[in-house]
C-alpha cells in the first residue's frame, strides 16, 4: 500500500497590512503634494482643483451635500445671507447711477442755457458798440437773465407808444438772435413818476408802460414773425426805477424798455384794466 505523504500546512502571509500602509503612505503623499501646490500663491491653479474638487463632491455617490463642503463654498445658509447683501448692493448702485443719470440732463440743460445767455450778452453788446448805440441801450448780466435796456427816446415819442423807426435795427437784432434760445423773454415796460400830461390817450402812467412792452412784443410777434409763446409783456409804471426821481436826467433813466432773457422762471405779469 502506498504511503500517503504528509500534507504541508499552508503559509499564513502576515505581510498583508504592507498594502494598507502603501496605499496609506500614496494618499499621504498626494496630500503634501496638493498643500505644497496649494501653498504657492497661483490663482490659476487654484481655480483649476477647486473646479476638480467640486466636481467631485457634487457626484451623486457624494456623501456631502452636493454644491458644500469643499474650502471655498458657501453654506446654504452663508451663502442666502451673502447673496441677498449682494443684491442689496447692487440695488443701491443702480438707484445712485438712476438718480446721477436724471440728474446729468438737468445739470447739461442748465449749462447749455447759461452758455446760450453768455453768448447773446456777447453779441448784443458787440453790436451796440458797433453801431454806437451806448446812448441809447445798454445789456447787461443780472440774478434774472440778460437785461437789453433801451431808452424810452429812443423807442418812443413823449407820451406815446408807437415804435420809431430808428429802433427797428436794435430790433430786428435781437429778433435774429431769440429764436435760438430756450427762454423765455420779458419785455417790462418802466416809466418816471411825473404824471400824464392832459389830453393823453393814456389813463396813468401803467397803461403808458403797458402799451409800450406790448409795441415791443408785436414787432416780435408780428413783424419778425416769432413765436409770441416766447414773450411776457409786464408793467411796472414808477415803481422800479433805476434812479431817483430827483431831477430830469434822472427821469430819462427811469423811462426805457427792459427786455431781459430770463435765466429760469417766468415773471409776473401785470393787467391793465
Amino acid at each position: 500500500m502506498a504511503r500517503r505523504g504528509k500534507k504541508h500546512e499552508e503559509h499564513v502571509n502576515h505581510e498583508r497590512w504592507l498594502i494598507t500602509y502603501a496605499d496609506l503612505i500614496t494618499l499621504l503623499l498626494v496630500f503634501f503634494i496638493i498643500m505644497y501646490a496649494m501653498s504657492k500663491v497661483d490663482v490659476q491653479k487654484y481655480s483649476v482643483l477647486a473646479q476638480a474638487l467640486n466636481m467631485q463632491f457634487q457626484k451623486a455617490d457624494s456623501v456631502l451635500d452636493k454644491g458644500f463642503g469643499v474650502s471655498g463654498q458657501m453654506t446654504p445658509k452663508q451663502g442666502d445671507a451673502d447673496s441677498k447683501d449682494k443684491d442689496a448692493t447692487k440695488h443701491n448702485v443702480n438707484d445712485q447711477k438712476e438718480e446721477k443719470d436724471k440728474t446729468k440732463p438737468e445739470e447739461s440743460e442748465k449749462e447749455k442755457r447759461e452758455k446760450e445767455l453768455q453768448d447773446l450778452l456777447k453779441q448784443v453788446q458787440a453790436y451796440i458798440n458797433d453801431q454806437n448805440l451806448e446812448a441809447q441801450v445798454s445789456a447787461s448780466d443780472t440774478e434774472r437773465g440778460v437785461a437789453i435796456t433801451l431808452n424810452d427816446l429812443f423807442l418812443f415819442d413823449l407820451g406815446k407808444a408807437d415804435l420809431k423807426t430808428a429802433s427797428y435795427p436794435i430790433l430786428q437784432k435781437l429778433a435774429s438772435l431769440i429764436p435760438t434760445l430756450n427762454s423765455k423773454v420779458s419785455i417790462e415796460g418802466h416809466t418816471d413818476n411825473l404824471p400824464l400830461a392832459t389830453g393823453n390817450p393814456f389813463k396813468d402812467n401803467w397803461g403808458l408802460s403797458f402799451a409800450r412792452s406790448l409795441s415791443v412784443l408785436r414787432y416780435f410777434s408780428d413783424t419778425a414773425k416769432l413765436d409770441n409763446n416766447k414773450f411776457i409783456a409786464t408793467a411796472y409804471a414808477d415803481t422800479m426805477p433805476k434812479v431817483a426821481n430827483t431831477s430830469d436826467e434822472n427821469r430819462s433813466k427811469n423811462r426805457r424798455v427792459e427786455i431781459i432773457v430770463l435765466r429760469d422762471g417766468l415773471s409776473p405779469t401785470t393787467t391793465v384794466k
